[in-house]
């Protein structure tokens, strides 16, 4: 790992602690990591202004792949470099899809916006979508009832409880509605028992926004480090050279990739140390 130019981390389960902190180890490592020029990313399917409430300005991060890769920003520079929604027509049939399959759903304005949706409540109560909702609910307003939509769209995303099968079938059907689209799995870091169901454009992913940092900079992907803890960190793993999952990331996919120890044990740092000898 001697050539290493680039490393990304997820933040949720994996750089953050579980009461959200960043420990003091990780941060030494961060300066370390831009002492010996290596690209420090963050991979997270955080919007931005999520990443700004637990990631502080001088934190020495360069890059931020936030939203699951649908946007990109220069964390030196504050400026948005990228950002990757879905279409407006892709996404009008959407929302009247979702509405006549009686789902639990939110809607998210465009990138860089996308902080700001739309939720929809199916006849169904789900404790997970009310929970969701009441930490955001400053951002957030009904989805208007009549009308077609007018704009693009971030993402969509739909809680379902945390059953392998059930998550199958709700990707496939999704997925088969438009191939402009793909599903995310991610593991609701709200409360256990649950799986996010969230649609992009089908060119968002973490690996994705990594290789967009990759090529603004030159960097091959030969040269590239990445850490996660969940589902939604599997593109970014797959597409880095060197590839780790820490030990609280699901049982079902820890043989995947490298191990190393839990968020809450200093995954981050620990594994870039042999970047820092």
């Amino acid at each position: 790992m001697k050539n290493i130019k680039l490393v990304a981390t997820d933040l949720d389960g994996t750089f953050l602690k579980d009461d959200r902190s960043v420990s003091q180890e990780n941060l030494r490592a961060l300066h370390l990591l831009g002492k010996k020029q290596i690209v420090r990313v963050v991979a997270t399917g955080r919007n931005l202004r999520k990443v700004t409430e637990v990631i502080a300005r001088d934190v020495p991060f360069d890059y931020i792949v936030y939203s699951s890769g649908a946007g990109i920003f220069d964390w030196k520079k504050q400026e948005h470099i990228f950002h990757q929604n879905i279409g407006q027509e892709t996404a009008s049939h959407l929302v009247e899809y979702f509405r006549q399959k009686d789902y639990n759903f939110y809607a998210f304005a465009p990138a860089p916006e996308n902080h700001r949706l739309w939720y929809h409540k199916g006849t169904q109560d789900c404790e997970e979508f009310n929970r969701y909702f009441s930490f955001h609910n400053s951002f957030s307003e009904p989805l208007p009832e009549n009308g077609k939509w007018e704009s693009g769209l971030c993402q969509f995303m739909l809680i379902i409880p945390e059953d392998d099968s059930i998550f199958e079938q709700v990707k496939n059907e999704i997925e088969g509605q438009h191939n402009e689209i793909r599903v995310i799995r991610s593991s609701s870091p709200v409360t256990k028992g649950y799986i996010w169901v969230e649609v992009f454009h089908r060119e968002v992913s973490k690996g994705n926004g990594v290789k967009h940092v990759c090529n603004l900079l030159h960097i091959h992907p030969g040269e590239t480090f990445g850490i996660g803890n969940d589902y939604n960190d599997l593109d970014l793993l797959d597409f880095t050279a060197h590839s780790f999952l820490t030990e609280n990331a699901p049982e079902q996919i820890k043989s995947r990739f490298h191990a190393v120890p839990s968020n809450e044990d200093d995954a981050f740092a620990h594994a870039v140390q042999p970047l820092l000898e």
